[in-house]
């Protein structure tokens, strides 16, 4: 029984349960995040990553267990004998580009490796898991903001390989009692303080447009025709440690009992890319070189989410994910690093 399983501190009048918490990918951009938010809460995280994106100064003095998830028996050699007691799933690889170049390479990591780490998970007994999906999984949104209610059709292997583990969940569930949250992001933008210079946020806009700025080399822009304010794409960015917070929050709803289900991870509002650019010339003091060029094939206009379900259910709303903070915490990471 996992209860049987925590430990329980005690503190400010209130019994809290600390967890062996499995983190996988957890030195990546928004695993590491979130396996400092877990230490920070008396959590134990044990980091499991290939290392293959994520940076080894990302784990600090945690637990790392170098390994992918294509190896059974190192998932379950990190399940039983770290104890584990829930699953925070962070490992995947996470580019719309390179996954339309190398589809194969998407379906493995972030499906079929999703499906060896809950057949491990169903053997060792381990019965909750948070997983990191995307808005990857609507493709183009019948309207928008979107709600988790909205039909799923991915327009790219990226999508579609995650919303595969989406769709294998509620199964594995029925099957073996395993229960879940899934969280589809909007854009993951920001870096906190502690993290910067440990994490590489990626090849999102916000960074790439700041390495053009410190380097002269134009950032190219995807579509100027949209139908939206300036003619660029909208898109909704939350601070990775909002993000964090909602994966938290995700494990203690799982642990009251609650249903399974997935939530909406966004603010609610959307900047076009045109705005995105102006705040970085507003905070860094450098103008973005950048080149236009056409839309890219399936880009929606305007993705913004609606998280009334993570607000109401959760409990979460994003404290950092103003533009601003966002913008600001990226260029001190980068500009510094």
């Amino acid at each position: 029984m996992l209860l049987a399983r925590l430990r329980i501190r005690k503190g400010n009048n209130t019994d809290k349960f600390e967890m062996n918490i499995l983190v996988t990918g957890g030195a990546g951009y928004i695993g590491s995040h979130t396996a400092a938010l877990l230490e920070r809460s008396g959590h134990v995280p044990i980091i499991f990553d290939n290392l293959s994106t994520g940076r080894r100064a990302a784990a600090g003095k945690r637990t790392l267990i170098q390994a992918d998830l294509a190896d059974k028996a190192a998932i379950r050699s990190a399940l039983d004998g770290h104890r584990i007691e829930a699953v925070l799933h962070f490992a995947a690889s996470a580019y719309v580009d390179e996954s339309l170049s190398d589809p194969s390479r998407y379906f493995q990591n972030n499906a079929v490796n999703s499906l060896n780490l809950l057949d491990c998970m169903v053997n060792s007994g381990v019965k909750h898991l948070v997983y990191s999906s995307t808005c990857a999984t609507y493709g183009i949104p019948d309207s928008v903001p979107v709600n988790e209610q909205q039909a799923q059709h991915p327009i790219n292997p990226y999508g579609e390989s995650k919303l595969l583990v989406e769709r294998a969940l509620p199964w594995y569930e029925k099957a073996h009692a395993l229960r879940w949250v899934s969280l589809r992001y909007f854009n993951a933008a920001g870096i906190s303080r502690e993290m910067a210079g440990c994490c590489d946020p990626g090849k999102r806009l916000i960074p790439l447009a700041m390495k053009a700025a410190l380097t002269g080399k134009p950032l190219t822009v995807f579509g100027t025709d949209f139908p939206t304010a300036d003619g660029t794409a909208v898109r909704d960015y939350v601070h990775v440690a909002d993000l964090a917070s909602a994966h938290l929050r995700a494990l203690e709803y799982l642990l009251k009992g609650k249903a399974s289900r997935p939530f909406n991870l966004g603010v609610g509002q959307g900047h076009t890319v045109r705005q995105v650019l102006d705040k970085i010339q507003e905070v860094s003091g450098i103008a973005v070189p950048h080149r236009l060029a056409e839309r890219r094939p399936g880009d929606p206009a305007v993705l913004v989410a609606d998280a009334r379900a993570a607000a109401e259910m959760l409990e979460w709303s994003p404290q950092h994910s103003s533009l601003e903070e966002i913008v600001r915490s990226t260029w001190l990471a980068m500009s510094q690093g």
